[in-house]
């Protein structure tokens, strides 16, 4: 960019993308500056070939957590997008959109402004829906929300399951209300990914303009005030600045890593790492939030994508994908999905339950690998963990990765949800609409019949969903862990503000990718206001 841009975004994931853009729309030159190398690859436009870039360092950072006791002492893979795009270039594409109780729950902490009826046109403005548009839903956004095109019979008999269990079919999951079992909808155009960087790129503003294969290495301030950034390209480091200021969209792992790295967070942790402080905010880093869950596995004698991922039939698969956008490579990570409360007097669903028709393990990258044989897998995840973990430094080296420590089931109620949720899930199975169908039990499996086993398998075979909030949480100038104010600025630092996922005050329910999208869009509007 000839010149010095008015703003410097940090990071190109689904939040960055949507607020670079929408500022440069906004009339301002932004500099959009992201480590990772361009979205335009066929192992993230493929949708099934997501197995092979999570865990994969060209698309992903490939952090590893501290050792978890809670899951038996084993060190989590926590995946961190590193291509533009982000996590939206290598997630599982599942579009949903919280409920609405999170985001009023947001403003009852101190997030004002975050409440629900405030964010839904956001939500409405990001995105093109297959479905139409309503007082709920919006048509003609940078990203396309579309059907799932790979669709198995066993999945419409488990909705139908779902309903004999006394779970109400939602008309719509993203609309009203977020409650029940649908089909889910995805980030998908024609049967591929729809990154935040393939939607907000297709119409790039002139003044945008994007650094790719860039480190941030430090924020640069000065008195107080955010003036630039530190940056790595190649062999070279140079320091750029930024007329108006710095807008960080590094994600939940990394936000919090940098701002420390540029002497912004708790000031006993910096001087431990020889950093000298900028700003004292003692929230940085803290309030890491994920969802943890956990998988059932039944072996089925219905067809399944596992049928159609070898053999004869792949390449029936691949033929399909060319010539008519759909079939077994432009699967998500799930099919269909419910939300539900397992106890009385919650103020809303505490559980997820994402039917697949087909069933994969976790490798020991941490990367996918489909089962042999016909079997679907229900994914029983908690909504709203109490657990909290932290990101920390490991040194002062920029090169360094976060230190990452989260006890997933650190709160005892919360393996005590999964195992109702389990219960739950199981139920379905054993319905008419499928039961015929299912053979056996594959995971936690039989001999799990008692809470005490089922309880077990929750110690042994939960796992994070990649979902990582929280760390530089939003709130009210009274809160001592507020790291940024419902205006997205950074307490004790003029010009510096954050925008992605870390902002969250609490983890919303669901997927998180389509809320970290609409947190960029709605921090460029207050971002616009400020300049």
């Amino acid at each position: 960019m000839k010149g010095e841009p008015d703003l410097i975004v940090v990071g190109g994931g689904s939040a960055g993308m949507a607020c670079a853009a929408r500022l440069a729309e906004g009339g301002l030159r932004v500099l959009l500056i992201e480590a990772g190398k361009s979205h335009r690859d066929i192992r993230s436009a493929v949708p099934a070939l997501m197995g092979g870039v999570v865990q994969n360092p060209e698309f992903d950072w490939c952090y590893s957590a501290e050792p978890d006791p809670s899951v038996g002492g084993r060190p989590d893979v926590w995946p961190a997008g590193k291509r533009l795009g982000g996590g939206s270039a290598i997630n599982g594409m599942m579009f949903i959109r919280g409920h609405r109780w999170d985001y009023d729950h947001w403003a009852e902490l101190g997030a004002t402004g975050w409440d629900h009826a405030s964010v839904l046109p956001y939500f409405r403005r990001l995105e093109d829906n297959a479905r139409g548009a309503d007082a709920w839903r919006g048509q003609g956004g940078p990203i396309a929300v579309s059907e799932v095109r790979s669709r198995y019979p066993v999945t419409d008999d488990w909705l139908a399951a779902a309903e004999q269990a006394g779970i109400p079919r939602s008309p719509d999951l993203n609309g009203e209300l977020a409650e029940g079992a649908d089909f889910i909808q995805l980030s998908q155009r024609r049967g591929l990914r729809a990154s935040t960087a393939a939607g907000y790129l297709a119409n790039k503003p002139a003044t945008l303009e994007v650094l790719l294969e860039a480190q941030i290495l430090k924020i640069e301030t000065a008195d107080g005030v955010a003036t630039g950034v530190t940056v790595r390209r190649g062999g070279e480091v140079r320091t750029v600045r930024a007329r108006a200021g710095v807008v960080v969209c590094a994600g939940a792992l990394n936000t919090p890593r940098l701002l420390m790295l540029s002497g912004i967070g708790p000031a006993g942790q910096l001087q431990e790492h020889g950093i000298a402080a900028v700003a004292d905010v003692p929230g940085v880093g803290q309030n890491l939030q994920e969802h943890p869950g956990c998988h059932l596995v039944n072996a089925v004698t219905a067809r399944t994508l596992n049928d159609d991922s070898r053999g004869p039939a792949a390449l029936l698969s691949l033929l399909k994908l060319v010539f008519a956008r759909s079939g077994a490579l432009t699967t998500g990570i799930g099919h269909a999905q419910a939300f539900v409360r397992t106890r009385e007097g919650l103020p809303a669903p505490n559980i997820q339950l994402a039917f697949s028709a087909f069933a994969f393990e976790i490798t020991p990258k941490g990367n996918l690998a489909l089962a042999k044989g016909a079997a679907v897998s229900t994914f029983v995840a908690l909504m709203r963990p109490a657990a909290r973990g932290r990101i920390a430094l490991r040194s002062a080296d920029p090169d360094a990765p976060p230190r990452i420590e989260h006890c997933l089931l650190g709160d005892e109620d919360d393996a005590a949800q999964l195992v109702e949720g389990l219960k739950l899930a199981r139920r379905i199975m054993a319905q008419p609409a499928i039961a015929g169908e299912v053979t056996g039990e594959i995971r936690p499996g039989a001999a799990a019949d008692s809470r005490e086993a089922l309880r077990g398998y929750v110690g042994a075979a939960t796992i994070p969903m990649f979902h990582p909030v929280g760390t530089a949480k939003m709130g009210a100038a009274s809160d001592p862990r507020a790291v940024v104010a419902p205006d997205c600025r950074v307490r004790g630092v003029e010009r510096l503000w954050v925008a992605d996922a870390s902002i969250m005050p609490t983890i919303p329910q669901g997927n998180t990718n389509a809320t970290a999208i609409m947190i960029g869009e709605r921090a460029s509007d207050l971002i616009l206001a400020a300049i």
